[in-house]
Formats: structure tokens, C-alpha cells, sequence
């Protein structure tokens, strides 16, 4: 078991953690292919910065969409490329992998990450759901006789849990996080300017001055891409304000997701939320002004994790560390 790594295999990011190193791979869940060669030529942030400027005969990828495989083939390459790269100049020969899952997936798509991760040079796979590593990444007490509240908002989806005494007591998911985020601000340009931009563009521009802030931003952009109706290139001026409209539209599904777990609890529990409030994980809780957002809207304390990003990665490390017995690998 000394070869042991846990994987947080999101939509958007990859982590990989391995014992005795810590965290050894922060990258994109991204792979640029050679088609006609069938190789890899770039994998990570190398791949993700290609988008959209490849060459004709190079494919990049994201495999992952809201949290699940959508190109298995695609999924194994890019994984076994960051088992590599987790070994750094020495070999993890066939690692034992601690997986966090979302809540949402089902049987099938779990036993496909499965065998991806087995196909891509596993040893063995032992899966943690992902609001219970982000809970213990965030360093909630969920060991406790109290109810502690994660929300861990990633890539494709979003998973709301409420833990006591080590276990989770009530749980929900939403399969919306910070891509669909990503295509209502595309939409939105669309419409408004008649500006077509891509993913990526559109993400820079949801991290430069995307808000849901209850004050008013002054923050504004330059933004560059294609004219919709002539082909042309276009670029506009657009302010944080206006794109608070299409962001929220894409948080309100999550704000159901949060409310039909809260309404799930027993009185306690949803006692001990309103008087510790909930906690914020995944890269959705970067968002600007998303805890005073919810906070607004449930009237009880919102705070973001010290690391959002690395919550997941970092609760695998912690059960690897202090709970290896608890871990259920198959063989």
C-alpha cells in the first residue's frame, strides 16, 4: 500500500495526491491527440492552452462532462499521463488509487471511472464521495455530534452534503457548476452583441469580472471574438453588472439543490446549520461574492475553504494518512 495516490478527477481539474509527497499534479482535465498518430502531444495546461489554436491534424479534449466520462479511450490516456507525471523521475508501478466521486453519478458511470482509472495503470480503486473528502479537506468537524455543511461547487456539478459523527446524514446533487456558468455567459454575449467567444474566453471572462456580488461592480472587460452575423473579428466592452443575470440563472439551480437538502434535516441538524453556517468548496466558491450571495438568501453564515480548490485532494490525503483501514479497494 506504500504506492498509494488519491485522484480528484473533476471536469474542469485533475489533483492527484501522492503519499509521503502531498499534492503532485494540479492541471486541467485536458489532453491534446494526434489523430493521425494516435499520440499524445500535450496533456494538462499545455492541452487546455491549444484550444480552439490546434493544428488540423491535433484533437483536444476535455474527457470529463459533469463529473462522469464522456470520452473513455480519451479519459484513460489523459490519466495514465498524469500517473506519469505523479512519478515524477521514479515509478509508481501500478498504484493503489483513492477516487472522489460526485454525488450524482451512477452505478454505471462509476464502475466506467472505474475502470478507466485500472485501464490507465491502477492497481486497485477505492472511491470516497466527493463532498465527504472536500469536507475533511476544508477541515469541518464532521467527527462531531453537530451538523456541518459542505457545498462543493466544481466543473459540472455541484454536491451539497450535511455530515454528523463522521458520516453524511443528508446529501443532494445538481449537475451545474462553473462550465454551465461558463456557456450562459457565451449565450448571453450571443444574444447581446452578437459575439461569439469560446469556452476558455468565456471562463477568463467569468474569473476577470463575472460577480454575484450584492454591490455594484465597476469592473469591465475587453472582450475579443467573432461577429455572429458577419464572421468577423469583434470585440466589445463589457461590465461585471450585466453578467451577474446569466451567472445567477445558473445559481439558482444550485440554491434548489442547497434547499432541498436543508429541507430534508431534523430540526437540530438544521439548527446547527443556521447557527455555524455552511461551508464553500471546488472552484464555483471562487466565484466573487458567492458566500454573500447564499448568505443573502439563507440568512445564516457562508464562508469559502481556505484552499477551495485543493479540498478534494487534500480530504483523499487525510484518509489515506489518518484512515487507510476505512478504504474499500477492489482487486
Amino acid at each position: 500500500m506504500a504506492r498509494i495516490i488519491g485522484v480528484d478527477l473533476g471536469t474542469s481539474n485533475t489533483y492527484v495526491y501522492r503519499k509521503g509527497r502531498g499534492i503532485v499534479v494540479r492541471e486541467p482535465s485536458a489532453i491534446a491527440i494526434d489523430e493521425e498518430k494516435s499520440k499524445v502531444v500535450a496533456l494538462g495546461e499545455d492541452a487546455y492552452d491549444m484550444m480552439g489554436r490546434e493544428p488540423a491534424n491535433v484533437k483536444t479534449y476535455r474527457p470529463i462532462k459533469d463529473g462522469v466520462i464522456s470520452e473513455f479511450d480519451v479519459t484513460v490516456a489523459m490519466l495514465h499521463g498524469f500517473f506519469v507525471k505523479a512519478a515524477g523521475k521514479g515509478s509508481l508501478n501500478r498504484p493503489n488509487v483513492v477516487l472522489s466521486v460526485s454525488q450524482s453519478i451512477t452505478e454505471v458511470e462509476r464502475r466506467a471511472l472505474e475502470e478507466a482509472v485500472s485501464e490507465a495503470g491502477a492497481r486497485s480503486v477505492a472511491i470516497v464521495q466527493a463532498p465527504f473528502a472536500a469536507a475533511l479537506g476544508a477541515s469541518l468537524p464532521i467527527e462531531e455530534p453537530r451538523g456541518s455543511m459542505i457545498v462543493n461547487i466544481g466543473g459540472g456539478t455541484t454536491d451539497v452534503a450535511v455530515m454528523s459523527l463522521g458520516g453524511i446524514i443528508e446529501a443532494d446533487s445538481v449537475r451545474v457548476g462553473g462550465d454551465e456558468i461558463d456557456e450562459a455567459i457565451q449565450l448571453y454575449l450571443k444574444h447581446k452583441y452578437n459575439l461569439i467567444i469560446s469556452m476558455t474566453d468565456a471562463e477568463e471572462l467569468k474569473k476577470q469580472i463575472g460577480t454575484v456580488s450584492p454591490e455594484k461592480s465597476t469592473k469591465e472587460a475587453e472582450v475579443y471574438g467573432r461577429d455572429a452575423l458577419t464572421g468577423l473579428p469583434l470585440n466589445v466592452k463589457v461590465k461585471g453588472e450585466e453578467l451577474k443575470m446569466p451567472i445567477t440563472e445558473q445559481l439558482a439551480h444550485i440554491v434548489e439543490c442547497i434547499k432541498n437538502t436543508l429541507e430534508k434535516l431534523h430540526p437540530e441538524l438544521c439548527a446547527d446549520i443556521h447557527d455555524f453556517g455552511m461551508t464553500l468548496s471546488g472552484g464555483g466558491a471562487l466565484l466573487d461574492g458567492i458566500d454573500l450571495y447564499f448568505s443573502k438568501l439563507f440568512g445564516f453564515d457562508v464562508k469559502i475553504a481556505e484552499k477551495p480548490l485543493d479540498c478534494c485532494v487534500s480530504g483523499l490525503e487525510k484518509i489515506v494518512e489518518l484512515f487507510p483501514s476505512a478504504l474499500d479497494f477492489n482487486d
